[in-house]
């Protein structure tokens, strides 16, 4: 299914969409707000049966550790969408599993609760900058943050729900052990800790191959990821993000975030985990971020969605953003950000407001 076949109104999902079978079912009377807790504790039987039988094993999907490295970034450390980090730091929940800022724990689906470890390591940036403990991240992300492009919006008060739907683009002509995320997400304009964002990866979880995962960073130098999803060129994803607090709550300290590829119907998930204290009303609606990029044949070959027949670029479109009082915002007012006097220079830009429009 692609963009020309989606019709949706501007205060729900577009009806033929087929989620019977996902993470959250089931949507309230507004076509968009997902259901409460209660809800999704009736669901949460379905989700573990389908993990069961459709997601690869914990095992199987770490974040690899990359082909390439920068000067002084050592060699076991593994990519993810905030830089580098030693195998230790990177925490991998699963279904059910719950991140507790304020204790500092991990609450198992079994019920079962462990302290967060301190990371005993430094992390590194894109360009190998040493960073130890916990980094806030930059007002204005810049290649050494690894981000190339982005569309973002703020607003004084919170959001309490963002979607976006891309599709999975085709592989790059070329394999120089780059690393690619493309995704949506949310951080704290005022005072920026960390971003909530479902991602797709080129070479993250798996070597030259496309995955999704829900990310949320940091606490006590670590990073936690949702149980990673293998996926292929031409899926269409579903990246979202919601609070799980009453309307009107300016600071939820427990949020959803859901990366799901309806073409196969497998998700990665982090629900209920921490806003780590945030206030998230900064809110982008599409990122490119790269690691080891060294030629334009590293990107993508071709548009993601198969219809615009220009040269490769990413859509996230059917965009849903929100309030935290539930009220849809009816044309975001995205801002394109594109880092300038990067080498390779490979036509970098991007288009708003209605879709955001990554190109490379």
């Amino acid at each position: 299914m692609r963009q020309q076949e989606w019709r949706k109104s501007n205060s729900g999902l577009a009806e033929d969409a087929d989620m019977s079978a996902g993470p959250n079912a089931k949507f309230e009377a507004t076509g968009v707000k997902l259901l409460t807790k209660t809800w999704r504790h009736a669901i949460a039987a379905v989700i573990v049966a389908v993990s069961t039988v459709s997601l690869v094993t914990q095992a199987d999907a770490f974040p690899r550790v990359p082909d390439v490295h920068p000067a002084g970034v050592p060699g076991d450390f593994v990519i993810t969408p905030f830089g580098y980090f030693h195998p230790s730091c990177v925490g991998q929940l699963a279904h059910g599993d719950i991140l507790h800022q304020e204790t500092k724990t991990i609450e198992r689906a079994n019920k079962t609760t462990e302290k967060i470890p301190e990371c005993a390591y430094p992390h590194y940036r894109a360009d190998g900058e040493r960073v130890i403990g916990d980094e806030k991240a930059v007002q204005d992300p810049d290649i050494s943050h690894a981000w190339i492009e982005n569309a973002s919006t703020t607003q004084s008060g919170p959001y309490g729900f963002q979607y976006a739907f891309w599709d999975v683009p085709p592989g790059p002509t070329n394999q120089d052990g780059q690393t690619l995320f493309f995704f949506n997400g949310m951080e704290d304009i005022n005072d920026v800790v960390t971003i909530i964002q479902p991602v797709l990866g080129w070479n993250s979880d798996y070597g030259n191959a496309w995955g999704i995962a829900a990310w949320n960073c940091c606490e006590s130098g670590s990073v936690f990821e949702g149980t990673p999803v293998r996926v292929n060129s031409g899926d269409q994803i579903f990246g979202y993000m919601f609070d799980n607090c009453a309307s009107g709550s300016k600071t939820c300290a427990s949020w959803d975030i859901v990366a799901w590829d309806l073409t196969n119907r497998q998700f990665s998930d982090l629900v209920g985990t921490s806003n780590f204290g945030q206030t998230f009303n900064w809110a982008f609606g599409g990122v490119l971020e790269v690691y080891g990029i060294k030629q334009c044949g590293d990107f993508p070959n071709g548009p993601a969605d198969g219809y615009r027949g220009g040269g490769p670029e990413l859509n996230f479109y059917n965009q849903g953003l929100y309030t935290d009082r539930l009220a849809f915002i009816n044309t975001p007012k995205w801002s394109m950000s594109t880092t300038s006097g990067l080498s390779p220079s490979c036509g970098y830009g991007g288009t708003v407001p209605q879709q955001v429009i990554l190109t490379y």
